[in-house]
């Protein structure tokens, strides 16, 4: 990880595809594009490649979030529930659409704890939202099984884990909406970009008006087109697309390399005592472009991460204290700090919740480093590299 280490000729070459023609943007413009449609290409191939029924492209991880909140009539006053381990762009969404995140433990999955799920619903929750982080799976047979308990919908965060898939179902196709980021540091990229995956006709139909303003794509004339309801901006340019196509081309050997290395990574850290690892519900769906592990104090992970970086050996995360993905240093979050006059009802649920109320995810969290994959070492670097994170953590140890 990420797919620009593969970037090559292949990107390059249906790039210039649409340099040739000059049409940037997505949509019209259709006698002067030489047929060259990669935003249609790009879905059409995640469609085929992911078997999911539907595919809309966006701007980003992010937009395809919001998006998602959109199409399943996410709003006002409504509750998601989300895991206190994710990327900020998780609680964003959220807010963005008016509804109030209600953050819930981990569990060794790294993804949300479905007794915490159950015990956090309430009349007002509308959505969960797993994310499956650092590349692997949330309990998604517990959670889709609260979900259809208690008739809430379930939206897939599969930013981190293209490709990967539990019991032979692609992840993001799984719930009744799934998410994918392909900005420059993930699995496959597109420089930027993200998409929205369902199974169901009307999310994506609405997703396919909402994000190119409302605009319902029927007949030829952009101009004639009628626009059904509010929407945005949240397109993806045909540059963009063009990158992510033949990037798409090349999962398989990014996943292969991938799971190669992880591997080799991971027969190293077995054969040192203290180490455990994160439980995977399905290890072969893993997209295995991280192998997380656990020591057993907070103490020791701090102490065997700043030895790992002092080492020369970067890509180990300590999650921690990053304030990005862990919910101890949201401080935006927590003191409801926005340029816009949020929901009354988001901000007396921000001030109402305990954030040190979270010591199951601490306890986690706090123990945890992961490693980033790398697709560009050769399989005798992996083996030095493998053998040289072993040495130093249990020097530590």
């Amino acid at each position: 990880m990420p797919g620009f280490e593969f970037f090559g000729a292949e990107e390059r070459k249906e790039v210039n595809d649409v340099l040739e023609t000059g049409i940037l943007m997505r949509y019209g413009f259709d006698a002067m594009r030489n047929n060259q449609w990669k935003a249609k290409e790009l879905e059409k191939a995640i469609q085929d490649t992911f078997q999911v029924q539907h595919a809309q492209l966006t701007s980003s991880g992010t937009t395809a979030l919001s998006t998602a909140m959109a199409v399943m009539g996410v709003g006002y006053g409504d509750e998601v529930i989300m895991p206190t381990f994710t990327f900020v762009a998780s609680f964003e969404a959220i807010i963005a659409a008016g509804a109030i995140p209600v953050l819930v433990d981990v569990d060794e999955t790294l993804c949300l704890d479905p007794k915490a799920v159950e015990a956090a619903i309430t009349p007002k929750t509308k959505m969960v939202m797993p994310v499956h982080m650092c590349g692997s799976m949330a309990q998604m047979d517990e959670l889709m099984a609260i979900c259809e308990k208690h008739d809430l919908l379930l939206l897939e965060d599969a930013c981190q884990a293209i490709g990967g898939s539990f019991n032979g179902q692609k992840l993001g196709t799984i719930g009744h909406g799934g998410t994918f980021s392909f900005d420059f540091v993930k699995t496959i990229t597109c420089g930027e970009g993200g998409a929205f995956l369902t199974n169901n006709k009307e999310f994506y139909t609405h997703a396919d008006h909402y994000t190119d303003h409302g605009h319902d794509h029927i007949g030829t004339d952009r101009g004639a087109e009628s626009h059904p309801f509010l929407g945005y901006n949240f397109r993806i340019s045909e540059l963009h697309a063009a990158v992510g196509l033949a990037q798409i081309r090349k999962l398989d050997s990014i996943l292969a390399t991938q799971r190669k290395h992880n591997a080799i990574i991971k027969a190293a850290l077995q054969k040192v005592e203290g180490i455990s690892f994160r439980h995977i519900p399905d290890p072969q769906g893993d997209n295995a472009s991280f192998l997380s592990f656990f020591l057993p104090t907070e103490d020791l992970a701090r102490a065997a991460h700043k030895a790992l970086l002092s080492n020369g050996l970067g890509g180990n995360f300590y999650w921690y204290d990053n304030n990005w993905h862990y919910i101890k240093k949201w401080d935006h979050l927590k003191n409801a700090t926005s340029l816009f006059p949020l929901n009354p009802a988001l901000v007396d649920a921000i001030k109402n919740t305990d954030f040190n109320a979270f010591q199951q995810s601490d306890k986690i969290i706090g123990r945890t480093i992961s490693s980033l994959i790398n697709l560009n070492w050769t399989e005798e670097q992996a083996h030095e590299r493998a053998e040289k994170m072993a040495q130093t953590i249990a020097s530590v140890l």
